[in-house]
């Protein structure tokens, strides 16, 4: 079976290595050498200047939004995975849908203004599928405004805008570190920040607000422990070429599907990508459908990533309606959006079966469908 993702995974014995010295410290968990370690290097890494290394990616935008006293209306996409707009509901908000751009399917900042209200507090947008938003448009709608900025960043690791991580911007950025991104610690995630004052009260927040008799305030359980920051410290120095092998799948899947009948979002210009995922949309769902049907009868296992359009979805809607907030194209994209099989050592003849397969279909769907 080839599944639409693959983890990475270091050499053992370099990860015992480092088991070897959490049995000799006996230091498992609470801040300990390696999870510091880790962090300084991620921080080299990247280029930010404060980042703290979390248990996973929806943790940090709860961490977000309370470090930001974010309690009201928060205008975001509606095209991600649904952890972004749970984090929001979950912190007691409400979201906003803003629909997206057709062309790169983020967040749309010509639909932000308009849905400002005297109860907008931020504006939570998602770089999806690891590439940036318009960066600069939204910054300064937020100026304008004095909104403050979230960056779910879960698919950026090692994707630079203007030859800057993309985690440096926004007032606060978060990153998944789960076993099937970029870079993983098997289950994790962090969130950056430039400013020193909330680097110290997001240190706080994600160990109960207290350091041993000294209590800050309200707090909860974020730490990660010594054993997943053992498997970021294997997998980090790999990152270049794992990134590196990526774009090389990227390449073949470009050279073997036939683009008259299917697309792919365009990258903001100024990205350096990662290469994260391989989307393609088709001109119906139901051709997207006879797809993924052919596919799977073959063993290959694509996702609809991402679907449904989220504010389609009820629980999600605005507070006392029964009814959707239109994003027409973002509910349009999400039925014919599918994601490849991507991952570093995927053969290149299974990309050539992939491809041909997605060829065939798209080419013998009659013009009515």
């Amino acid at each position: 079976m080839i599944n639409v993702t693959k983890s990475y995974l270091p050499d053992l014995d370099e990860y015992n290595a480092y088991l070897k010295g959490i049995w000799e410290r006996v230091h498992l968990t609470n801040d300990g050498p390696l999870v510091r370690r880790l962090e300084d290097q991620l921080k080299e890494f990247l280029g930010v200047k404060y980042l703290k290394f979390c248990t996973n990616g929806t943790v940090v935008l709860q961490l977000a939004l309370k470090a930001l006293d974010i309690k009201k209306e928060v205008i975001t996409t509606p095209f991600s995975y649904v952890a972004t707009t749970n984090a929001l509901l979950w912190e007691g908000c409400t979201p906003i849908f803003a629909d997206i751009c057709p062309d790169d399917y983020n967040i749309d900042p010509d639909k932000i203004e308009s849905l400002i209200t005297e109860n907008t507090q931020a504006i939570m947008a998602t770089h999806v599928y690891g590439n940036a938003c318009r960066i600069e448009e939204i910054q300064a709608i937020a100026t304008r405004h004095n909104l403050k900025i979230i960056y779910d960043a879960a698919h950026t690791f090692g994707a630079r805008y203007n030859g800057q991580s993309i985690l440096s911007y926004g007032d606060l950025s978060t990153c998944s570190f789960h076993a099937t991104k970029v870079f993983h610690t098997g289950e994790g995630g962090c969130i950056v920040t430039n400013d020193g004052e909330m680097a110290e009260k997001l240190h706080h927040f994600r160990s109960f607000g207290h350091q041993n008799d000294n209590y800050f305030g309200v707090g909860i359980n974020a730490k990660n422990s010594e054993l997943h920051a053992a498997m970021g410290l294997c997998v980090l120095p790999k990152v270049p070429e794992l990134i590196t092998a990526r774009k090389e799948r990227f390449g073949f899947y470009d050279s073997r599907l036939d683009f008259s009948k299917i697309s792919r979002p365009s990258l903001l210009p100024g990205m350096d990508y990662n290469y994260a995922y391989y989307p393609i949309v088709f001109e119906s769902e139901e051709t997207l459908l006879r797809v993924m049907e052919a596919l799977k009868a073959d063993q290959i296992m694509p996702r609809r990533y991402f679907y449904p359009s989220l504010n389609t979805l009820d629980f999600t809607f605005a507070p006392g309606s029964d009814t959707a907030q239109p994003c027409p194209v973002s509910e349009d994209v999400a039925l014919r959006v599918l994601c490849l099989p991507m991952y570093p050592d995927l053969a290149e003849a299974d990309i050539d079966r992939i491809a041909s397969i997605v060829n065939l279909v798209v080419a013998t769907v009659p013009e009515s469908v």
